[in-house]
């Protein structure tokens, strides 16, 4: 939307806020009920359920907008949470099917009314707590769960192990939140769902290994009584800019890279097989894994480390 003029009204900042969503109650503390009628009835307004309204023509609605009908319909003390609340902090990536998540005070029975959401919005998700920590909660359009403890709540909602790790490190990774921040989370909720996995997902972090498919190597070769890699090792290219290795054992001169989907276009393929030139040229051992393989190979993978790690000195 854009940004009222200097003499906008205070409906017109309201809506700017909210992205043009609002509710009823908010609408009437601005205008009379017929002048509400009136801007429904025209077009100018459009009912979204009970309670809600939306400023506009009608059309698809914008992920900020599903984000307030979520939770200006769930009540007073709402937040978002979880994916989309991560996702309004900045998080990049998709992470399971479309839900909005959304915190409620524990006395509240909000999910009839979100279940007459209409179509075209995600489907809305409540879970009630009995507190909210101060630290937990973040001021934003609309309020949310700070990205810590949305984190921790996308990994304990997640559909799979998988999903909850890759949340958890894409976090990390992306440097929207730190491991401390997130541990400090987990103190505060003792009985947070998938509680050790994410400290383990942390503590895997904190070593160097940030993506999922780095993390599944690690552990492949914690179970394996292989030798740990050194974690990422940063290194300048032929134009000189900085780049991290995905594992290498310093000791051995072995770098291995976990491909993911991006190495699917060719302009990173190219780019990856220069690089791998230069490792080679500068005498290091290279290895290169799909995180397929990682994770659905593992005695492929364990077989060619201990067969590149021996032969670089290594005893088992």
């Amino acid at each position: 939307m854009r940004i009222p003029g200097d003499d906008a009204s205070r409906l017109e900042w309201l809506l700017f806020g909210q992205s043009g969503v609002l509710t009823w109650a908010q609408a009437m503390a601005e205008l009379t009920p017929g002048q509400v009628r009136h801007l429904v009835a025209s077009g100018r307004w459009q009912r979204v359920c009970r309670g809600i309204l939306r400023a506009g023509p009608g059309g698809p609605y914008t992920r900020e907008q599903q984000w307030w009908v979520a939770v200006l319909a769930a009540g007073d003390g709402a937040v978002l949470a979880g994916p989309a609340a991560a996702r309004a902090g900045g998080l990049r990536g998709s992470w399971g099917p479309e839900v909005v998540d959304v915190l409620v005070p524990h006395g509240r029975r909000a999910a009839d009314l979100l279940r007459r959401l209409p179509l075209g919005l995600p489907a809305v998700q409540t879970h009630r707590v009995r507190h909210l920590a101060p630290a937990d909660r973040q001021r934003g359009r609309p309020d949310r769960t700070g990205m810590a403890r949305s984190l921790v709540d996308a990994a304990g909602w997640a559909r799979t192990d998988d999903e909850a790790q890759a949340i958890v490190a894409a976090g990390c990774q992306q440097r929207r939140t730190t491991p401390a921040e997130i541990g400090a989370v987990l103190e505060r909720l003792p009985r947070a769902r998938r509680r050790q996995l994410i400290r383990q997902t942390l503590g895997d972090v904190a070593g160097g290994a940030e993506a999922l498919s780095e993390i599944d190597l690690v552990r492949l070769c914690r179970r394996h009584g292989l030798p740990l890699p050194d974690g990422q090792e940063r290194r300048r290219d032929a134009d000189g800019r900085q780049r991290y290795l995905d594992a290498y054992w310093r000791r051995w001169r072995l770098h291995v890279e976990v491909d993911g989907a991006h190495h699917m276009d060719a302009r990173h393929w190219a780019a990856d097989l220069r690089r791998q030139n230069r490792v080679w040229i500068e005498g290091d051992r290279i290895l290169r894994f799909t995180a397929f393989d990682v994770r659905h190979r593992p005695t492929e993978v364990v077989a060619q480390l201990t067969a590149a790690l021996s032969a670089a000195g290594w005893t088992p």
